[in-house]
């Protein structure tokens, strides 16, 4: 197949840059530089809603996708199988709703809503910051359902004190079925500046489910350069700037997170690209000017399918803002802008045939924590945020018809508040409450069926002019307990989607308010330290469903629980998860460890909206049958430079389908190939890392 050159306008960037350089001019006294991290960590709705993998963990069981980035946490779920077509989900909410971002630039929109809209190489994660459910106004734009901050290593945290230089190669082995190859170098230009460079190539073959049949669509060739320059400026100034390079190309079905349909046409070439480029300023002058200043540039392309489609989107802006330390106050406050562009047509095009939308927000936010007592920690703030949405039409569509007269814009502004508190009862025992609120108005669409929102063969607006933005409404309490080697966490949630935005028309490719989305639930988590062990234990139980608005279906329904093929890009409903780990490590150089998850059954109604159209005679009752998995791991460092890990995912060769995936609904006559991918049987990993 041909490869696509996606090329970057750079120059929003570029000016960015240059401001934050600018900034060197007010630097005069040099000040130990506070790390941002420690108000990250204090989110409106308590300790016990976060979670934070570390590189380490990754390490452990070898990921190479995002299923293996969150497997230990029961609260977020990966679905989809295939890599491509992996998307997450926290507590019900698919990652649309979820503000993601990689050293702060956003992961925005979806090309095809067939497959995922995050893609990550955990190798270069330094750990993941999960904010769970709307939290603190500096979670970022349309943070409704939480934030998920992936940050990348730099060469001072892959460089040990009084080392110039170093780097690492990396054979891997999967016997289900791929290998994969990496190269690190990373050293220090001078004593404060720093230089890391990465390149990853994993070849997946065809892998097997737990029956020993192929998933067909799941082989792919990834590979991904990354680099990044990083160091301080002056004493009280620091910058870093990344460039990342990712591709992703092989033989996927129509609907990459379908199974295959045997007796079909249906694999076709295909490729998934994204290049970053991000720059990271900080400056420290004092205890009220402690500034931080993002600015990136992402275009993501996909391209393939039946009719060799191609849509890309292009996202730039920048976050900049400032931590103020008063007394027992700490104020963090700022401004951020994102353009977002999105374009989709044949890959060969016509004249005019492409089409386009374009949306841009605006968001000023200011957080607060207050030290009051000892024991009690308050946090406030509010956001605005301003969303500008307008449609890029060209005439004609494909099928040789107008679209419309005039474009479609749609512009809309919302003001969000969060209050919270953690209050320590005693030595042992820390309570927290919050309230956290959160809007996200009309934004760019799915580029691969941008062409029919913007045609509608029955003459009804395509967007309803009367569409107000999302806003939600998260109320949750936690209780924290810590002695000695025990810490328990418990908290529980519920959370409100007014307006929610939706197409629900799929004849008129219309986007309407749907209704309410309520998500509420419980989340337990354990861990225990005992001599050379450590447990850890983890529950969580949502209930995620839609309370239609009133006419959206014939029928009277007081609530509609969430499914991936009915509410694609909304959210998906999953059975209570249990997880069980433990890891042991008999004497420095050696450390095992096993993971268990259990998800219990779970049936509930779907296919609401087809049955108004009398595509079915009934609503169907979609089956989920229970799992569990178990992965294991053994590491062993012989030498300081040596390291052999031997990781084995799904370790008794379970045939499941996860629950995050779409469902199985080929007993709905016409509906046999509405089906999603088993997840790949027994996996046995072998690596071996020499570091120099």
């Amino acid at each position: 197949m041909n490869h696509m050159r996606i090329l970057g306008k750079t120059t929003p960037l570029a000016a960015m840059i240059a401001a934050a350089s600018s900034l060197s001019a007010l630097a005069n006294e040099p000040a130990a530089k506070e790390s941002p991290k420690q108000l990250e960590t204090m989110i409106v709705v308590g300790e016990a809603t976060n979670a934070l993998i570390t590189a380490e963990e990754l390490e452990n069981f070898q990921a190479n996708d995002l299923g293996d980035v969150f497997m230990k946490d029961p609260s977020i779920s990966v679905g989809g199988s295939v890599g491509v077509a992996q998307k997450i989900y926290i507590r019900g909410l698919e990652d649309a709703f979820i503000n993601v971002t990689v050293d702060g630039a956003p992961q925005t929109s979806t090309l095809y809503h067939h497959i995922g809209r995050v893609t990550i190489d955990p190798a270069l994660l330094k750990e993941v910051d999960v904010q769970a459910g709307a939290g603190e106004a500096t979670a970022g734009f349309g943070a409704i359902g939480g934030a998920i901050r992936f940050k990348t290593k730099s060469a001072n945290d892959l460089l040990a004190a009084g080392e110039k230089f170093g780097g690492k190669v990396k054979v891997s082995n999967f016997s289900n079925d791929g290998e994969q190859y990496s190269l690190s170098l990373y050293g220090r230009l001078t004593d404060d500046w720093g230089l890391v460079g990465y390149y990853n190539n994993l070849e997946r073959n065809v892998a097997k489910d737990g029956d020993n049949n192929d998933i067909h669509g799941s082989g792919a060739d990834q590979t991904l350069g990354f680099i990044k320059l990083s160091g301080n400026i002056s004493d009280n100034q620091s910058l870093s700037i990344s460039y990342e390079d990712r591709d992703e190309d092989g033989r996927f079905t129509a609907r990459p997170n379908w199974v295959y349909v045997p007796g079909r046409n249906d694999l076709f070439d295909s490729e998934a690209k994204r290049e970053t480029l991000t720059a990271n300023y900080g400056l420290f002058l004092n205890e009220a000017i402690n500034l931080e200043v993002t600015a990136y540039d992402t275009e993501s392309a996909f391209r393939g399918g039946r009719f060799d489609f191609l849509a890309t989107i292009e996202s730039y802006g920048f976050d900049i803002r400032n931590t103020s330390r008063l007394g027992i106050h700490r104020f963090t406050y700022g401004v951020e802008y994102r353009d977002d562009q999105v374009e989709s047509g044949y890959a060969i095009p016509q004249p005019e045939e492409d089409h386009g939308e374009n949306g841009d927000v605006l968001g000023i936010y200011a957080q607060a924590h207050s030290q009051v007592t000892p024991q009690l920690l308050l946090s406030y703030g509010l956001r605005y945020d301003k969303y500008d949405y307008q449609q890029e039409i060209r005439l004609p569509d494909y099928y040789g018809d107008p679209i419309t007269d005039e474009a479609i814009a749609i512009d809309s502004s919302e003001v969000s508040i969060n209050a919270g508190l953690l209050y320590d009862i005693n030595d042992a025992w820390t309570f927290g409450l919050g309230y956290a609120e959160a809007s996200r108005g009309k934004e760019i669409g799915d580029g691969f069926t941008l062409d029919a929102y913007l045609y509608d063969r029955s003459s009804e607006p395509m967007i309803d002019p009367n569409l107000k933005p999302e806003k939600v409404a998260n109320i949750e309490s936690s209780l924290r307990y810590r002695v000695g080697s025990l810490d328990a966490r418990l908290a529980v949630f519920q959370s409100e989607i007014d307006d929610t935005i939706l197409e629900h028309d799929v004849d008129s490719a219309r986007f309407e308010n749907i209704g309410t989305v309520k998500s509420r639930g419980l989340e337990l988590d354990i861990a225990y330290l005992w001599n050379d062990f450590e447990f850890y234990a983890g529950f969580a139980t949502v209930d995620s469903e839609l309370e239609p608005a009133a006419g959206l279906y014939a029928a009277n329904y007081s609530a509609v629980d969430l499914s991936g093929y009915e509410f694609d890009g909304l959210g998906n409903s999953r059975g209570d998860t249990w997880n069980l780990g433990v890891e042991y490590r008999p004497m420095a150089n050696l450390k095992f460890g096993a993971n268990l998850t259990y998800v219990e059954e779970l049936n509930i109604k779907t296919l609401y909206q087809d049955l108004d159209k009398d595509y079915v005679d009934e609503l169907y009752n979609l089956e989920k049958p229970s799992y569990s998995t178990v992965d294991l791991f053994a590491q062993w460092m012989p030498t300081d430079a040596l390291t052999i890990n031997l990781s084995i995912i799904n370790a008794f060769d379970k045939l499941y389908r996860d629950h995050s995936s779409v469902g199985d609904y080929s007993e709905v006559p016409g509906y046999g190939m509405v089906v999603g991918h088993y997840e790949p049987g027994r996996d046995i990993r072998l690596s071996v890392t020499y570091q120099f």
